[in-house]
């Protein structure tokens, strides 16, 4: 007979994060990163990785204090996930190999485009009037490129992870755009709560950040065109907001039961309580300006964690910056909260590390867990000039002390992928 102080209103077991590892363009590690999120410090800068001449977006929270042995979003995906798996795992006190699965959030991996040409340089001059793959195919054949082939595998990431911190069984490599890191919190949490294992490894990155994704961004109307000051570019909720900052990161959890937990002496940092993921058919980028799936994510998850909006004591937002995205999100959470809304404290931690894309939903939730966890709630920088069309309590500017025993986090993605996560301090 199993013991009901380890499951949930539904009989599951209950899910305990018992390590977090963070890297943003605010540092590494996170005491660093927690220090600087909540000193309202910005890790916005001037791109320097490459030339950002007739780019209308010049800035980002790019991410180029860890060394890769190659410039490609593989490699540095490879490396954050790297670092704050192992970071992540110290915490938890766990050493040696992890012996259970990992689910990884990585970004859709393609060459960048200076790889492409060398590689179709390379290719024999009878080949080079033809088709362009197979110019690269050719190429590849007469020789060999190792770091190229690397750097165009999507599952690679994933592989060698799992090599290194001997996770259990074939590594899950997902992608389910800005929604990809809580997409991936819950893999984790159902393989626990169908008793497919007592712990799983949770997992979002991406170094991604490129000339050719700030063109794509940019041809979409997505991203901040204030280049300067850089770090007052990204204002979630201001109404001067005029898009969001791309950005690089990275986040691991770990996972487990909470009887597995306790039994061997873990420290319990928080518990994933409840889950809601719903699709946006609306648009392939927009999301439905009446917000109803956005709404609904949000109220799957308060039901899949047996409460109401009563309960929840702070919102980590989505809080992209962007114009419209912005106006759903308050549209969709006062749908859910009502005026009650206006009690509940609400920051984006996007204000200061820009969009962390693929890793935003586990960055943003273990931020949410440590503002339970120290009483501190993150500000909202560069809230100077309120919209006054959205009437949220966005701790403006400066944190604020604060106890939340539950929170709420949202990410609502490009392709109708939205995920909401509930999170408390304890398990009741």
């Amino acid at each position: 007979m199993s013991d009901n102080r380890f499951t949930d209103h539904l009989g599951r077991p209950i899910v305990a994060v018992t390590g977090m590892g963070v890297i943003t363009s605010l540092g590494q590690g996170l005491e660093d990163n927690w220090s600087a999120l909540t000193s309202g410090t910005s890790g916005i800068h001037k791109i320097t990785r490459f030339p950002t001449e007739g780019l209308s977006t010049r800035i980002s929270g790019t991410v180029d204090f860890i060394k890769v042995p190659a410039e490609n979003s593989v490699e540095r995906s490879f490396a954050f996930a790297r670092e704050t798996t192992a970071e992540a795992l110290a915490q938890a006190g766990l050493s040696g190999d992890f012996d259970g699965p990992l689910f990884l959030a990585a970004p859709p991996v393609e060459p960048e485009w200076s790889d492409r040409f060398a590689l179709a340089d390379r290719a024999p001059p009878s080949t080079r009037e033809g088709d362009a793959y197979d110019r690269f195919l050719t190429a590849m054949r007469e020789r060999p490129d190792p770091v190229f082939l690397e750097a165009v595998q999507f599952g690679s990431i994933s592989e060698r992870l799992a090599d290194k911190f001997g996770t259990r069984g074939l590594p899950v490599t997902l992608s389910t755009a800005c929604a990809s890191g809580a997409t991936a919190i819950q893999l984790g949490v159902e393989a626990i709560r169908q008793g497919r294992t007592d712990k799983a490894l949770v997992a979002a990155t991406d170094g991604s950040v490129s000339v050719e994704a700030l063109v794509r961004f940019s041809l979409l109307s997505a991203l901040s065109t204030q280049n300067d000051p850089p770090e007052k570019a990204s204002k979630p909720f201001s109404k001067d907001r005029d898009g969001f900052v791309i950005a690089e990161g990275a986040a691991t959890l770990v996972l487990e039961s909470l009887q597995s937990a306790i039994a061997r002496g873990a420290k319990v940092l928080g518990i994933v309580k409840g889950l809601g993921e719903k699709a946006d058919h609306f648009h392939r980028t927009r999301s439905s300006p009446d917000g109803g799936p956005a709404i609904a994510t949000i109220r799957a998850a308060l039901e899949d964690a047996g409460m109401d909006e009563s309960g929840i004591g702070y919102i980590n937002a989505h809080g992209t910056s962007t114009p419209e995205n912005d106006k759903m999100e308050y549209s969709s959470m006062l749908a859910v909260f009502g005026e009650g809304l206006k009690g509940i404290p609400v920051s984006s931690n996007k204000s200061m590390i820009g969009h962390t894309l693929t890793a935003a939903g586990a960055v943003e939730a273990v931020f949410s867990i440590q503002t339970m966890l120290t009483g501190t709630l993150p500000p909202t920088i560069n809230y100077t000039n309120a919209d006054p069309t959205i009437e949220l309590d966005v701790v403006p500017n400066v944190k604020r002390d604060g106890a939340p025993r539950a929170v709420l986090s949202n990410s609502f993605g490009f392709g109708g992928q939205n995920a909401s996560l509930v999170m408390t301090l304890e398990p009741a």
